[in-house]
């Protein structure tokens, strides 16, 4: 069963690769509300301030993706410094989505762990050397792969605070769970949703409350707003969009939008207007050192 490609063709992953090679000093990364960041140090040591209370120390190689990144740094020796690969990782529209709203602030997880991760990252150091056309693309759809290993490698592991990841984590939660995914618009009761995970109506509600925090007729509104977006992102009608994720009329959508979101979807629609340009900006760099 294939628990990932259903989410992610309703949240399109892309990475945004803007360093790959060796640094030295501190860096400083600013509050992102946009994108997830990704800090790959595959030689070390350096040291992460910022994300937690107590500072990370990585000796080994390691990956750290901050799904909700706040201010931070990382520092790594003035002398022999450290090889580290820095990104950026959106899915969809940006800001609050099913995956990143299930992890953690701080995901990190030894390069060890992922078998074929260090192939991964020595494939981008030597494309960022190479210097060719396509270098950068290149980059960005390499750390997209690395992403959806470390998202698969959060799921078996169980490296989750509940929502959808959690879900699809229980072999049987999952199943109900794609089915929703991949048929919002069909008329769901509860017994249609344990029926597809094969369990009782009873052990069914339970179980999803206790594993993923919401009710299942909680999580199947939370899904069908964030299936609204998308096709409001795509242009289509208020109306069409209704009936395409199962309401019958666009104000009983925009009740329920603004109940999870609190605005209605012309006002959320225009807040993505707003917000483009800085999801059009390039990559960027890598912040140039602080002198203390």
């Amino acid at each position: 069963m294939d628990r990932l490609t259903p989410l992610l063709n309703h949240f399109s992953l892309r990475a945004g690769i803007f360093y790959t090679g060796n640094i030295c000093g501190i860096h400083d990364f600013q509050e992102d509300a946009l994108r997830g960041h990704i800090h790959l140090i595959r030689k070390g040591p350096a040291r992460i301030f910022g994300v937690q209370k107590e500072v990370i120390d990585i000796i080994e190689p390691t990956i750290l993706f901050l799904p909700r990144p706040k201010t931070h740094s990382l520092i790594a020796d003035d002398r022999a410094g450290a090889d580290v690969v820095c990104g950026t990782i959106q899915f969809g529209s940006g800001g609050g989505n099913p995956i990143t709203d299930s992890l953690p602030s701080v995901v990190l997880v030894q390069l060890a762990a992922l078998p074929g991760v260090e192939a991964l990252m020595g494939l981008m150091f030597d494309e960022a050397l190479s210097a060719q056309s396509g270098s950068q693309a290149v980059l960005d759809r390499l750390c997209e792969v690395l992403m959806i290993r470390l998202l698969r490698y959060c799921i078996d592991q169980g490296l989750t605070q509940g929502g959808t990841l959690a879900g699809l984590a229980d072999s049987r939660l999952a199943k109900a769970l794609i089915a929703i995914q991949t048929d919002p618009a069909r008329a769901w009761t509860l017994s249609d949703m344990a029926a597809a995970a094969g369990m009782s109506r009873a052990r069914f509600a339970v179980r999803f409350r206790a594993i993923t925090g919401q009710t299942p007729a909680d999580y199947l509104a939370s899904w069908r707003v964030v299936s609204a977006q998308r096709l409001l992102l795509q242009g289509l009608q208020l109306k069409q969009i209704a009936f395409d994720v199962g309401y019958g009329s666009a104000s009983t959508l925009t009740r329920v939008f603004v109940r999870k979101l609190g605005r209605s979807p012309i006002h959320w629609l225009k807040e993505q207007s707003e917000t483009q340009g800085h999801q059009n900006e390039t990559h960027g760099a890598l912040p140039k050192p602080r002198v203390e």
